[in-house]
């Protein structure tokens, strides 16, 4: 009955997000775009880190090739969007098969470090190709369409869920938990943890370029610092580790809801929302390593010793 209720509250939830256009002001509509994108990001995250284990601080990279997908699908070849989505998730994909080989077989603090030189690397190696209009940047067809964006925003988001949740109930899903959990036993439990890796990380930035290329598009000019911006990575990792990493809506409820609480302090006193963040990142790792979904599952049993919990197991 609780499990009816709660799926019956989570459809309707669905229904209002998807029909905010229908009912919700131009201004809703913008900031709704910018967290449904957000959410995107998160969940994508979510693929490699949270259900592999591998928290890559580089998935702007494969947000910065879709981005540049589109625009030169658009500005250079006279392609429709479609075909420009189509070529920045290509991109993407083969980006994270060549580059997913050698650099998940880093581990740990490695890993996150080499995640995070490829997208600057990436930002420099397209600010100096004129296809990519350099550091000038590129144009886009301006489209004066704010319900399309939002559309294709939560039909991105639910997507990457569905993905998500298969993940969460497949033997794939199975054998990347077992990677996060003890990669060498799975080795020997005869799992190809490349392969699974791999795989995880192609999705993950497959996912990642849909919602650059969505972006570059709505804003209509797109320049390699505003494509590859690490901010945006640190983003979708902290609203991911909020919600809940490893869980299937947990990155999606901590976007939408941090992106209302930033917007909120961004409106009423500038600079706070950054400080937000960084209080979100100290809070969530001692408090909630395991995030919101965690706390919702737990508190029946342990209440607020939750907290406490977590503060001894941390060491404070």
């Amino acid at each position: 009955m609780k499990r009816t209720l709660l799926w019956g509250v989570l459809a309707a939830l669905a229904v209002a997000i998807g029909a905010l256009p229908w009912w919700g002001s131009d201004v809703l509509v913008q900031f709704g775009i910018n967290a449904l994108l957000l959410a995107a990001l998160a969940q994508s995250w979510n693929i490699l880190g949270g259900y592999t284990g591998y928290a890559s601080f580089g998935n702007s990279v494969f947000y910065g090739l879709g981005a540049y997908g589109v625009a030169i699908a658009m500005v250079q070849f006279q392609w429709s969007f479609a075909a420009g989505m189509a070529l920045g998730g290509a991109l993407a994909v083969v980006f994270a098969l060549l580059l997913g080989v050698p650099v998940l077989r880093l581990k740990g603090h490695y890993f996150a470090i080499a995640t995070l030189g490829i997208s600057q690397v990436m930002g420099a190696v397209v600010a100096n190709l004129p296809i990519a209009g350099s550091n000038i940047g590129l144009v886009l067809p301006l489209i004066n369409n704010n319900v399309l964006f939002y559309e294709l925003s939560f039909a991105l988001v639910v997507a990457v869920t569905l993905v998500v949740w298969w993940i969460a109930r497949s033997r794939f899903g199975y054998g990347l938990i077992a990677i996060r959990e003890n990669e060498e036993a799975a080795a020997a439990m005869g799992i190809n943890t490349t392969w699974f890796k791999v795989a995880a990380y192609a999705l993950s930035g497959l996912f990642a370029a849909l919602a650059g290329g969505i972006h570059a598009y709505w804003i209509t000019f797109l320049d390699p610092g505003g494509a590859f911006d690490l901010t945006l990575n640190v983003k979708m990792i902290i609203m991911a580790v909020f919600g809940g990493p490893g869980t299937v809506l947990g990155p999606v409820v901590g976007a939408l809801l941090l992106s209302a609480i930033s917007e909120v302090l961004a409106a009423k006193v500038t600079g706070v929302a950054a400080l937000f963040f960084g209080a979100v990142i100290v809070a969530a790792v001692v408090f909630m390593p395991r995030g919101m979904a965690d706390v919702l599952r737990r508190w029946p049993q342990q209440g607020w010793r939750y907290f406490g919990l977590n503060m001894r197991k941390n060491r404070l």
